[in-house]
């Protein structure tokens, strides 16, 4: 084979951080909007639209749409919201399914395999199929809580996560990262008298961070956009997440300006999110890329 050139290795090195570059632009220039058009007054951010105006923070700049966003909608309230309904789903969905693959791969019971192909054809079942005949089931559900029995779920926090706990996807990808750990591991705590939950918990979970950090990361991306599900189930403010939240900019006449900064808001969790778990998240991507 021929030597590649230093000319060549270098053009093709060039062409190929100007394609990265390319698709970098394409998932921040929308954001980069956002966060500008945030602190601009609503005439100002649609005249900058066709201008590069509109990625800089030029003009009348100030922090007058967040302060407006506060008094149009109860933006903290929606973001607590959001937040302790996605954190305690994410937590649950992560132990139980967890659990789930652990019994799939390591424990040997009969019909496990029906069992796992029943759950993942889930997947491929739209959510909008099942919304109605779900929605039936928890209006007349009841609920055995401290103030006594409830006989609905509407309205409340536990409408938000219970249905949402375990799904097949998440199962699914405990299910591969845990058929990729060694079995001598789980032999071997066996043989040293180790019950199945102490392997769990003390063997291989602590193996499995980049594929915990990968369904946490995905989770909580479902969970934290919600729309049609809070929609439907929730008609109190006070139990409202953000994304319901977002109907209060478009009532009567539309400030822009409020709606980019009550987005810029309700972005950031996301962000702090992914950016505390983004090591291990691409650590299972590579991972999952080596052993093909």
């Amino acid at each position: 084979m021929a030597a590649i050139s230093p000319d060549n290795r270098g053009l093709r090195l060039a062409v190929r951080y100007l394609v990265l570059v390319l698709v970098a632009l394409i998932f921040v220039l929308p954001l980069l909007f956002m966060v500008m058009s945030s602190f601009k007054p609503d005439q100002q951010l649609l005249a900058d639209t066709s201008s590069i105006r509109a990625f800089l923070p030029v003009g009348d700049v100030s922090l007058g749409n967040y302060a407006e966003a506060f008094q149009r909608a109860p933006v903290r309230l929606f973001v607590f919201n959001s937040v302790l309904v996605t954190g305690v789903t994410v937590v649950l969905s992560l132990a139980i399914c967890s659990l789930a693959a652990f019994s799939f791969v390591f424990l040997q019971w009969r019909g496990r395999g029906l069992v796992l192909s029943i759950i993942l054809a889930t997947l491929i079942v739209p959510f909008e199929t099942i919304a109605i005949p779900l929605l039936l089931i928890v209006s007349k559900l009841p609920w055995i809580g401290l103030d006594g029995v409830e006989w609905t779920w509407l309205n409340t926090y536990r409408v938000q996560i219970i249905p949402w706990i375990a799904d097949g996807l998440t199962v699914f990808l405990f299910v591969q990262y845990f058929k990729d750990l060694p079995g001598e591991l789980v032999e071997a705590s066996r043989v040293e008298g180790a019950s199945w939950f102490q392997i769990y918990w003390r063997v291989i979970l602590p193996l499995s961070g980049p594929v915990v950090a990968t369904a946490a990361i995905l989770k909580f991306l479902v969970m934290y956009n919600q729309y049609l599900w809070p929609l439907i189930v929730v008609q109190q403010e006070q139990y409202r997440p953000v994304m319901v939240g977002l109907q209060y900019f478009f009532q009567l006449n539309v400030a822009w300006g409020e709606v980019m900064a009550y987005l810029t808001m309700i972005t950031v969790p996301v962000l702090a999110f992914y950016l505390v778990l983004q090591r291990a998240f691409i650590a299972s991507i590579a991972s999952t890329g080596v052993k093909g």
